[in-house]
């Protein structure tokens, strides 16, 4: 069988491009996972692995799906190859081809190719997520803000809450009155007594 393993870090990329390559490549079917590498327990490529017996294919587009950093692609390289042991083709890079040149120099030239793509996939993440730190620490230091923006309270908030706090209105007609979830006007209310007492606190020391 000739499997092929597609991956995307979001539900919102596009897998298409990896899609048409395994079809290309002729797979005979095809494990998808939406969901970033950072955990590698992803489901659709631990069912690919327990799938994968000895003399089938593996086809992955590029090196990093195989894992999030420099150690595990390579464990997952081991893995594949020595102990089901199946053959991998990353399209992205021919001399990847476990199937083609299996005398001693043809392992050696692979081993050394995917030691090398391997480190070079992990320094582009980093980096990556280098300039992003950077690009968000100057923004801030710009005055940019992140994160959603908080939600003002109504200005019938405080009449609400007096009337919830006396009993003549439920938290839930409260936030229905409020145009609010009944979780957000909780929360609200218990933040109010949260200050207050802090409040309290200052004024007794």
């Amino acid at each position: 069988m000739t499997y092929g393993y597609v991956r995307v870090s979001t539900r919102e990329q596009n897998e298409e491009r990896q899609m048409i390559a395994m079809r290309e490549f002729g797979v005979d079917r095809i494990y998808l996972d939406k969901q970033s590498g950072k955990d590698f327990e992803r489901p659709q490529y631990q069912r690919l692995m327990k799938k994968l017996k000895p003399d089938d294919v593996l086809a992955v587009k590029s090196i990093d799906r195989l894992g999030r950093n420099y150690d595990e692609i390579l464990e997952q390289w081991r893995i594949i190859t020595k102990e089901k042991p199946a053959a991998i083709v990353v399209l992205d890079m021919p001399l990847l081809d476990t199937r083609q040149n299996k005398d001693l120099t043809g392992t050696l030239i692979a081993d050394i190719v995917l030691q090398l793509l391997s480190y070079v996939a992990q320094t582009e993440r980093e980096f990556i997520r280098q300039r992003q730190k950077e690009g968000i620490a100057a923004a801030k230091a710009r005055g940019v803000k992140f994160g959603r923006e908080l939600m003002q309270r109504p200005e019938e908030f405080e009449a609400c809450k007096k009337l919830w706090q006396q009993g003549k209105l439920s938290a839930r007609a409260a936030a229905e009155r409020l145009k609010i979830t009944h979780k957000t006007f909780l929360k609200w209310a218990k933040e109010e007594k949260t200050d207050k007492k802090v409040e309290f606190c200052h004024q007794r020391t």
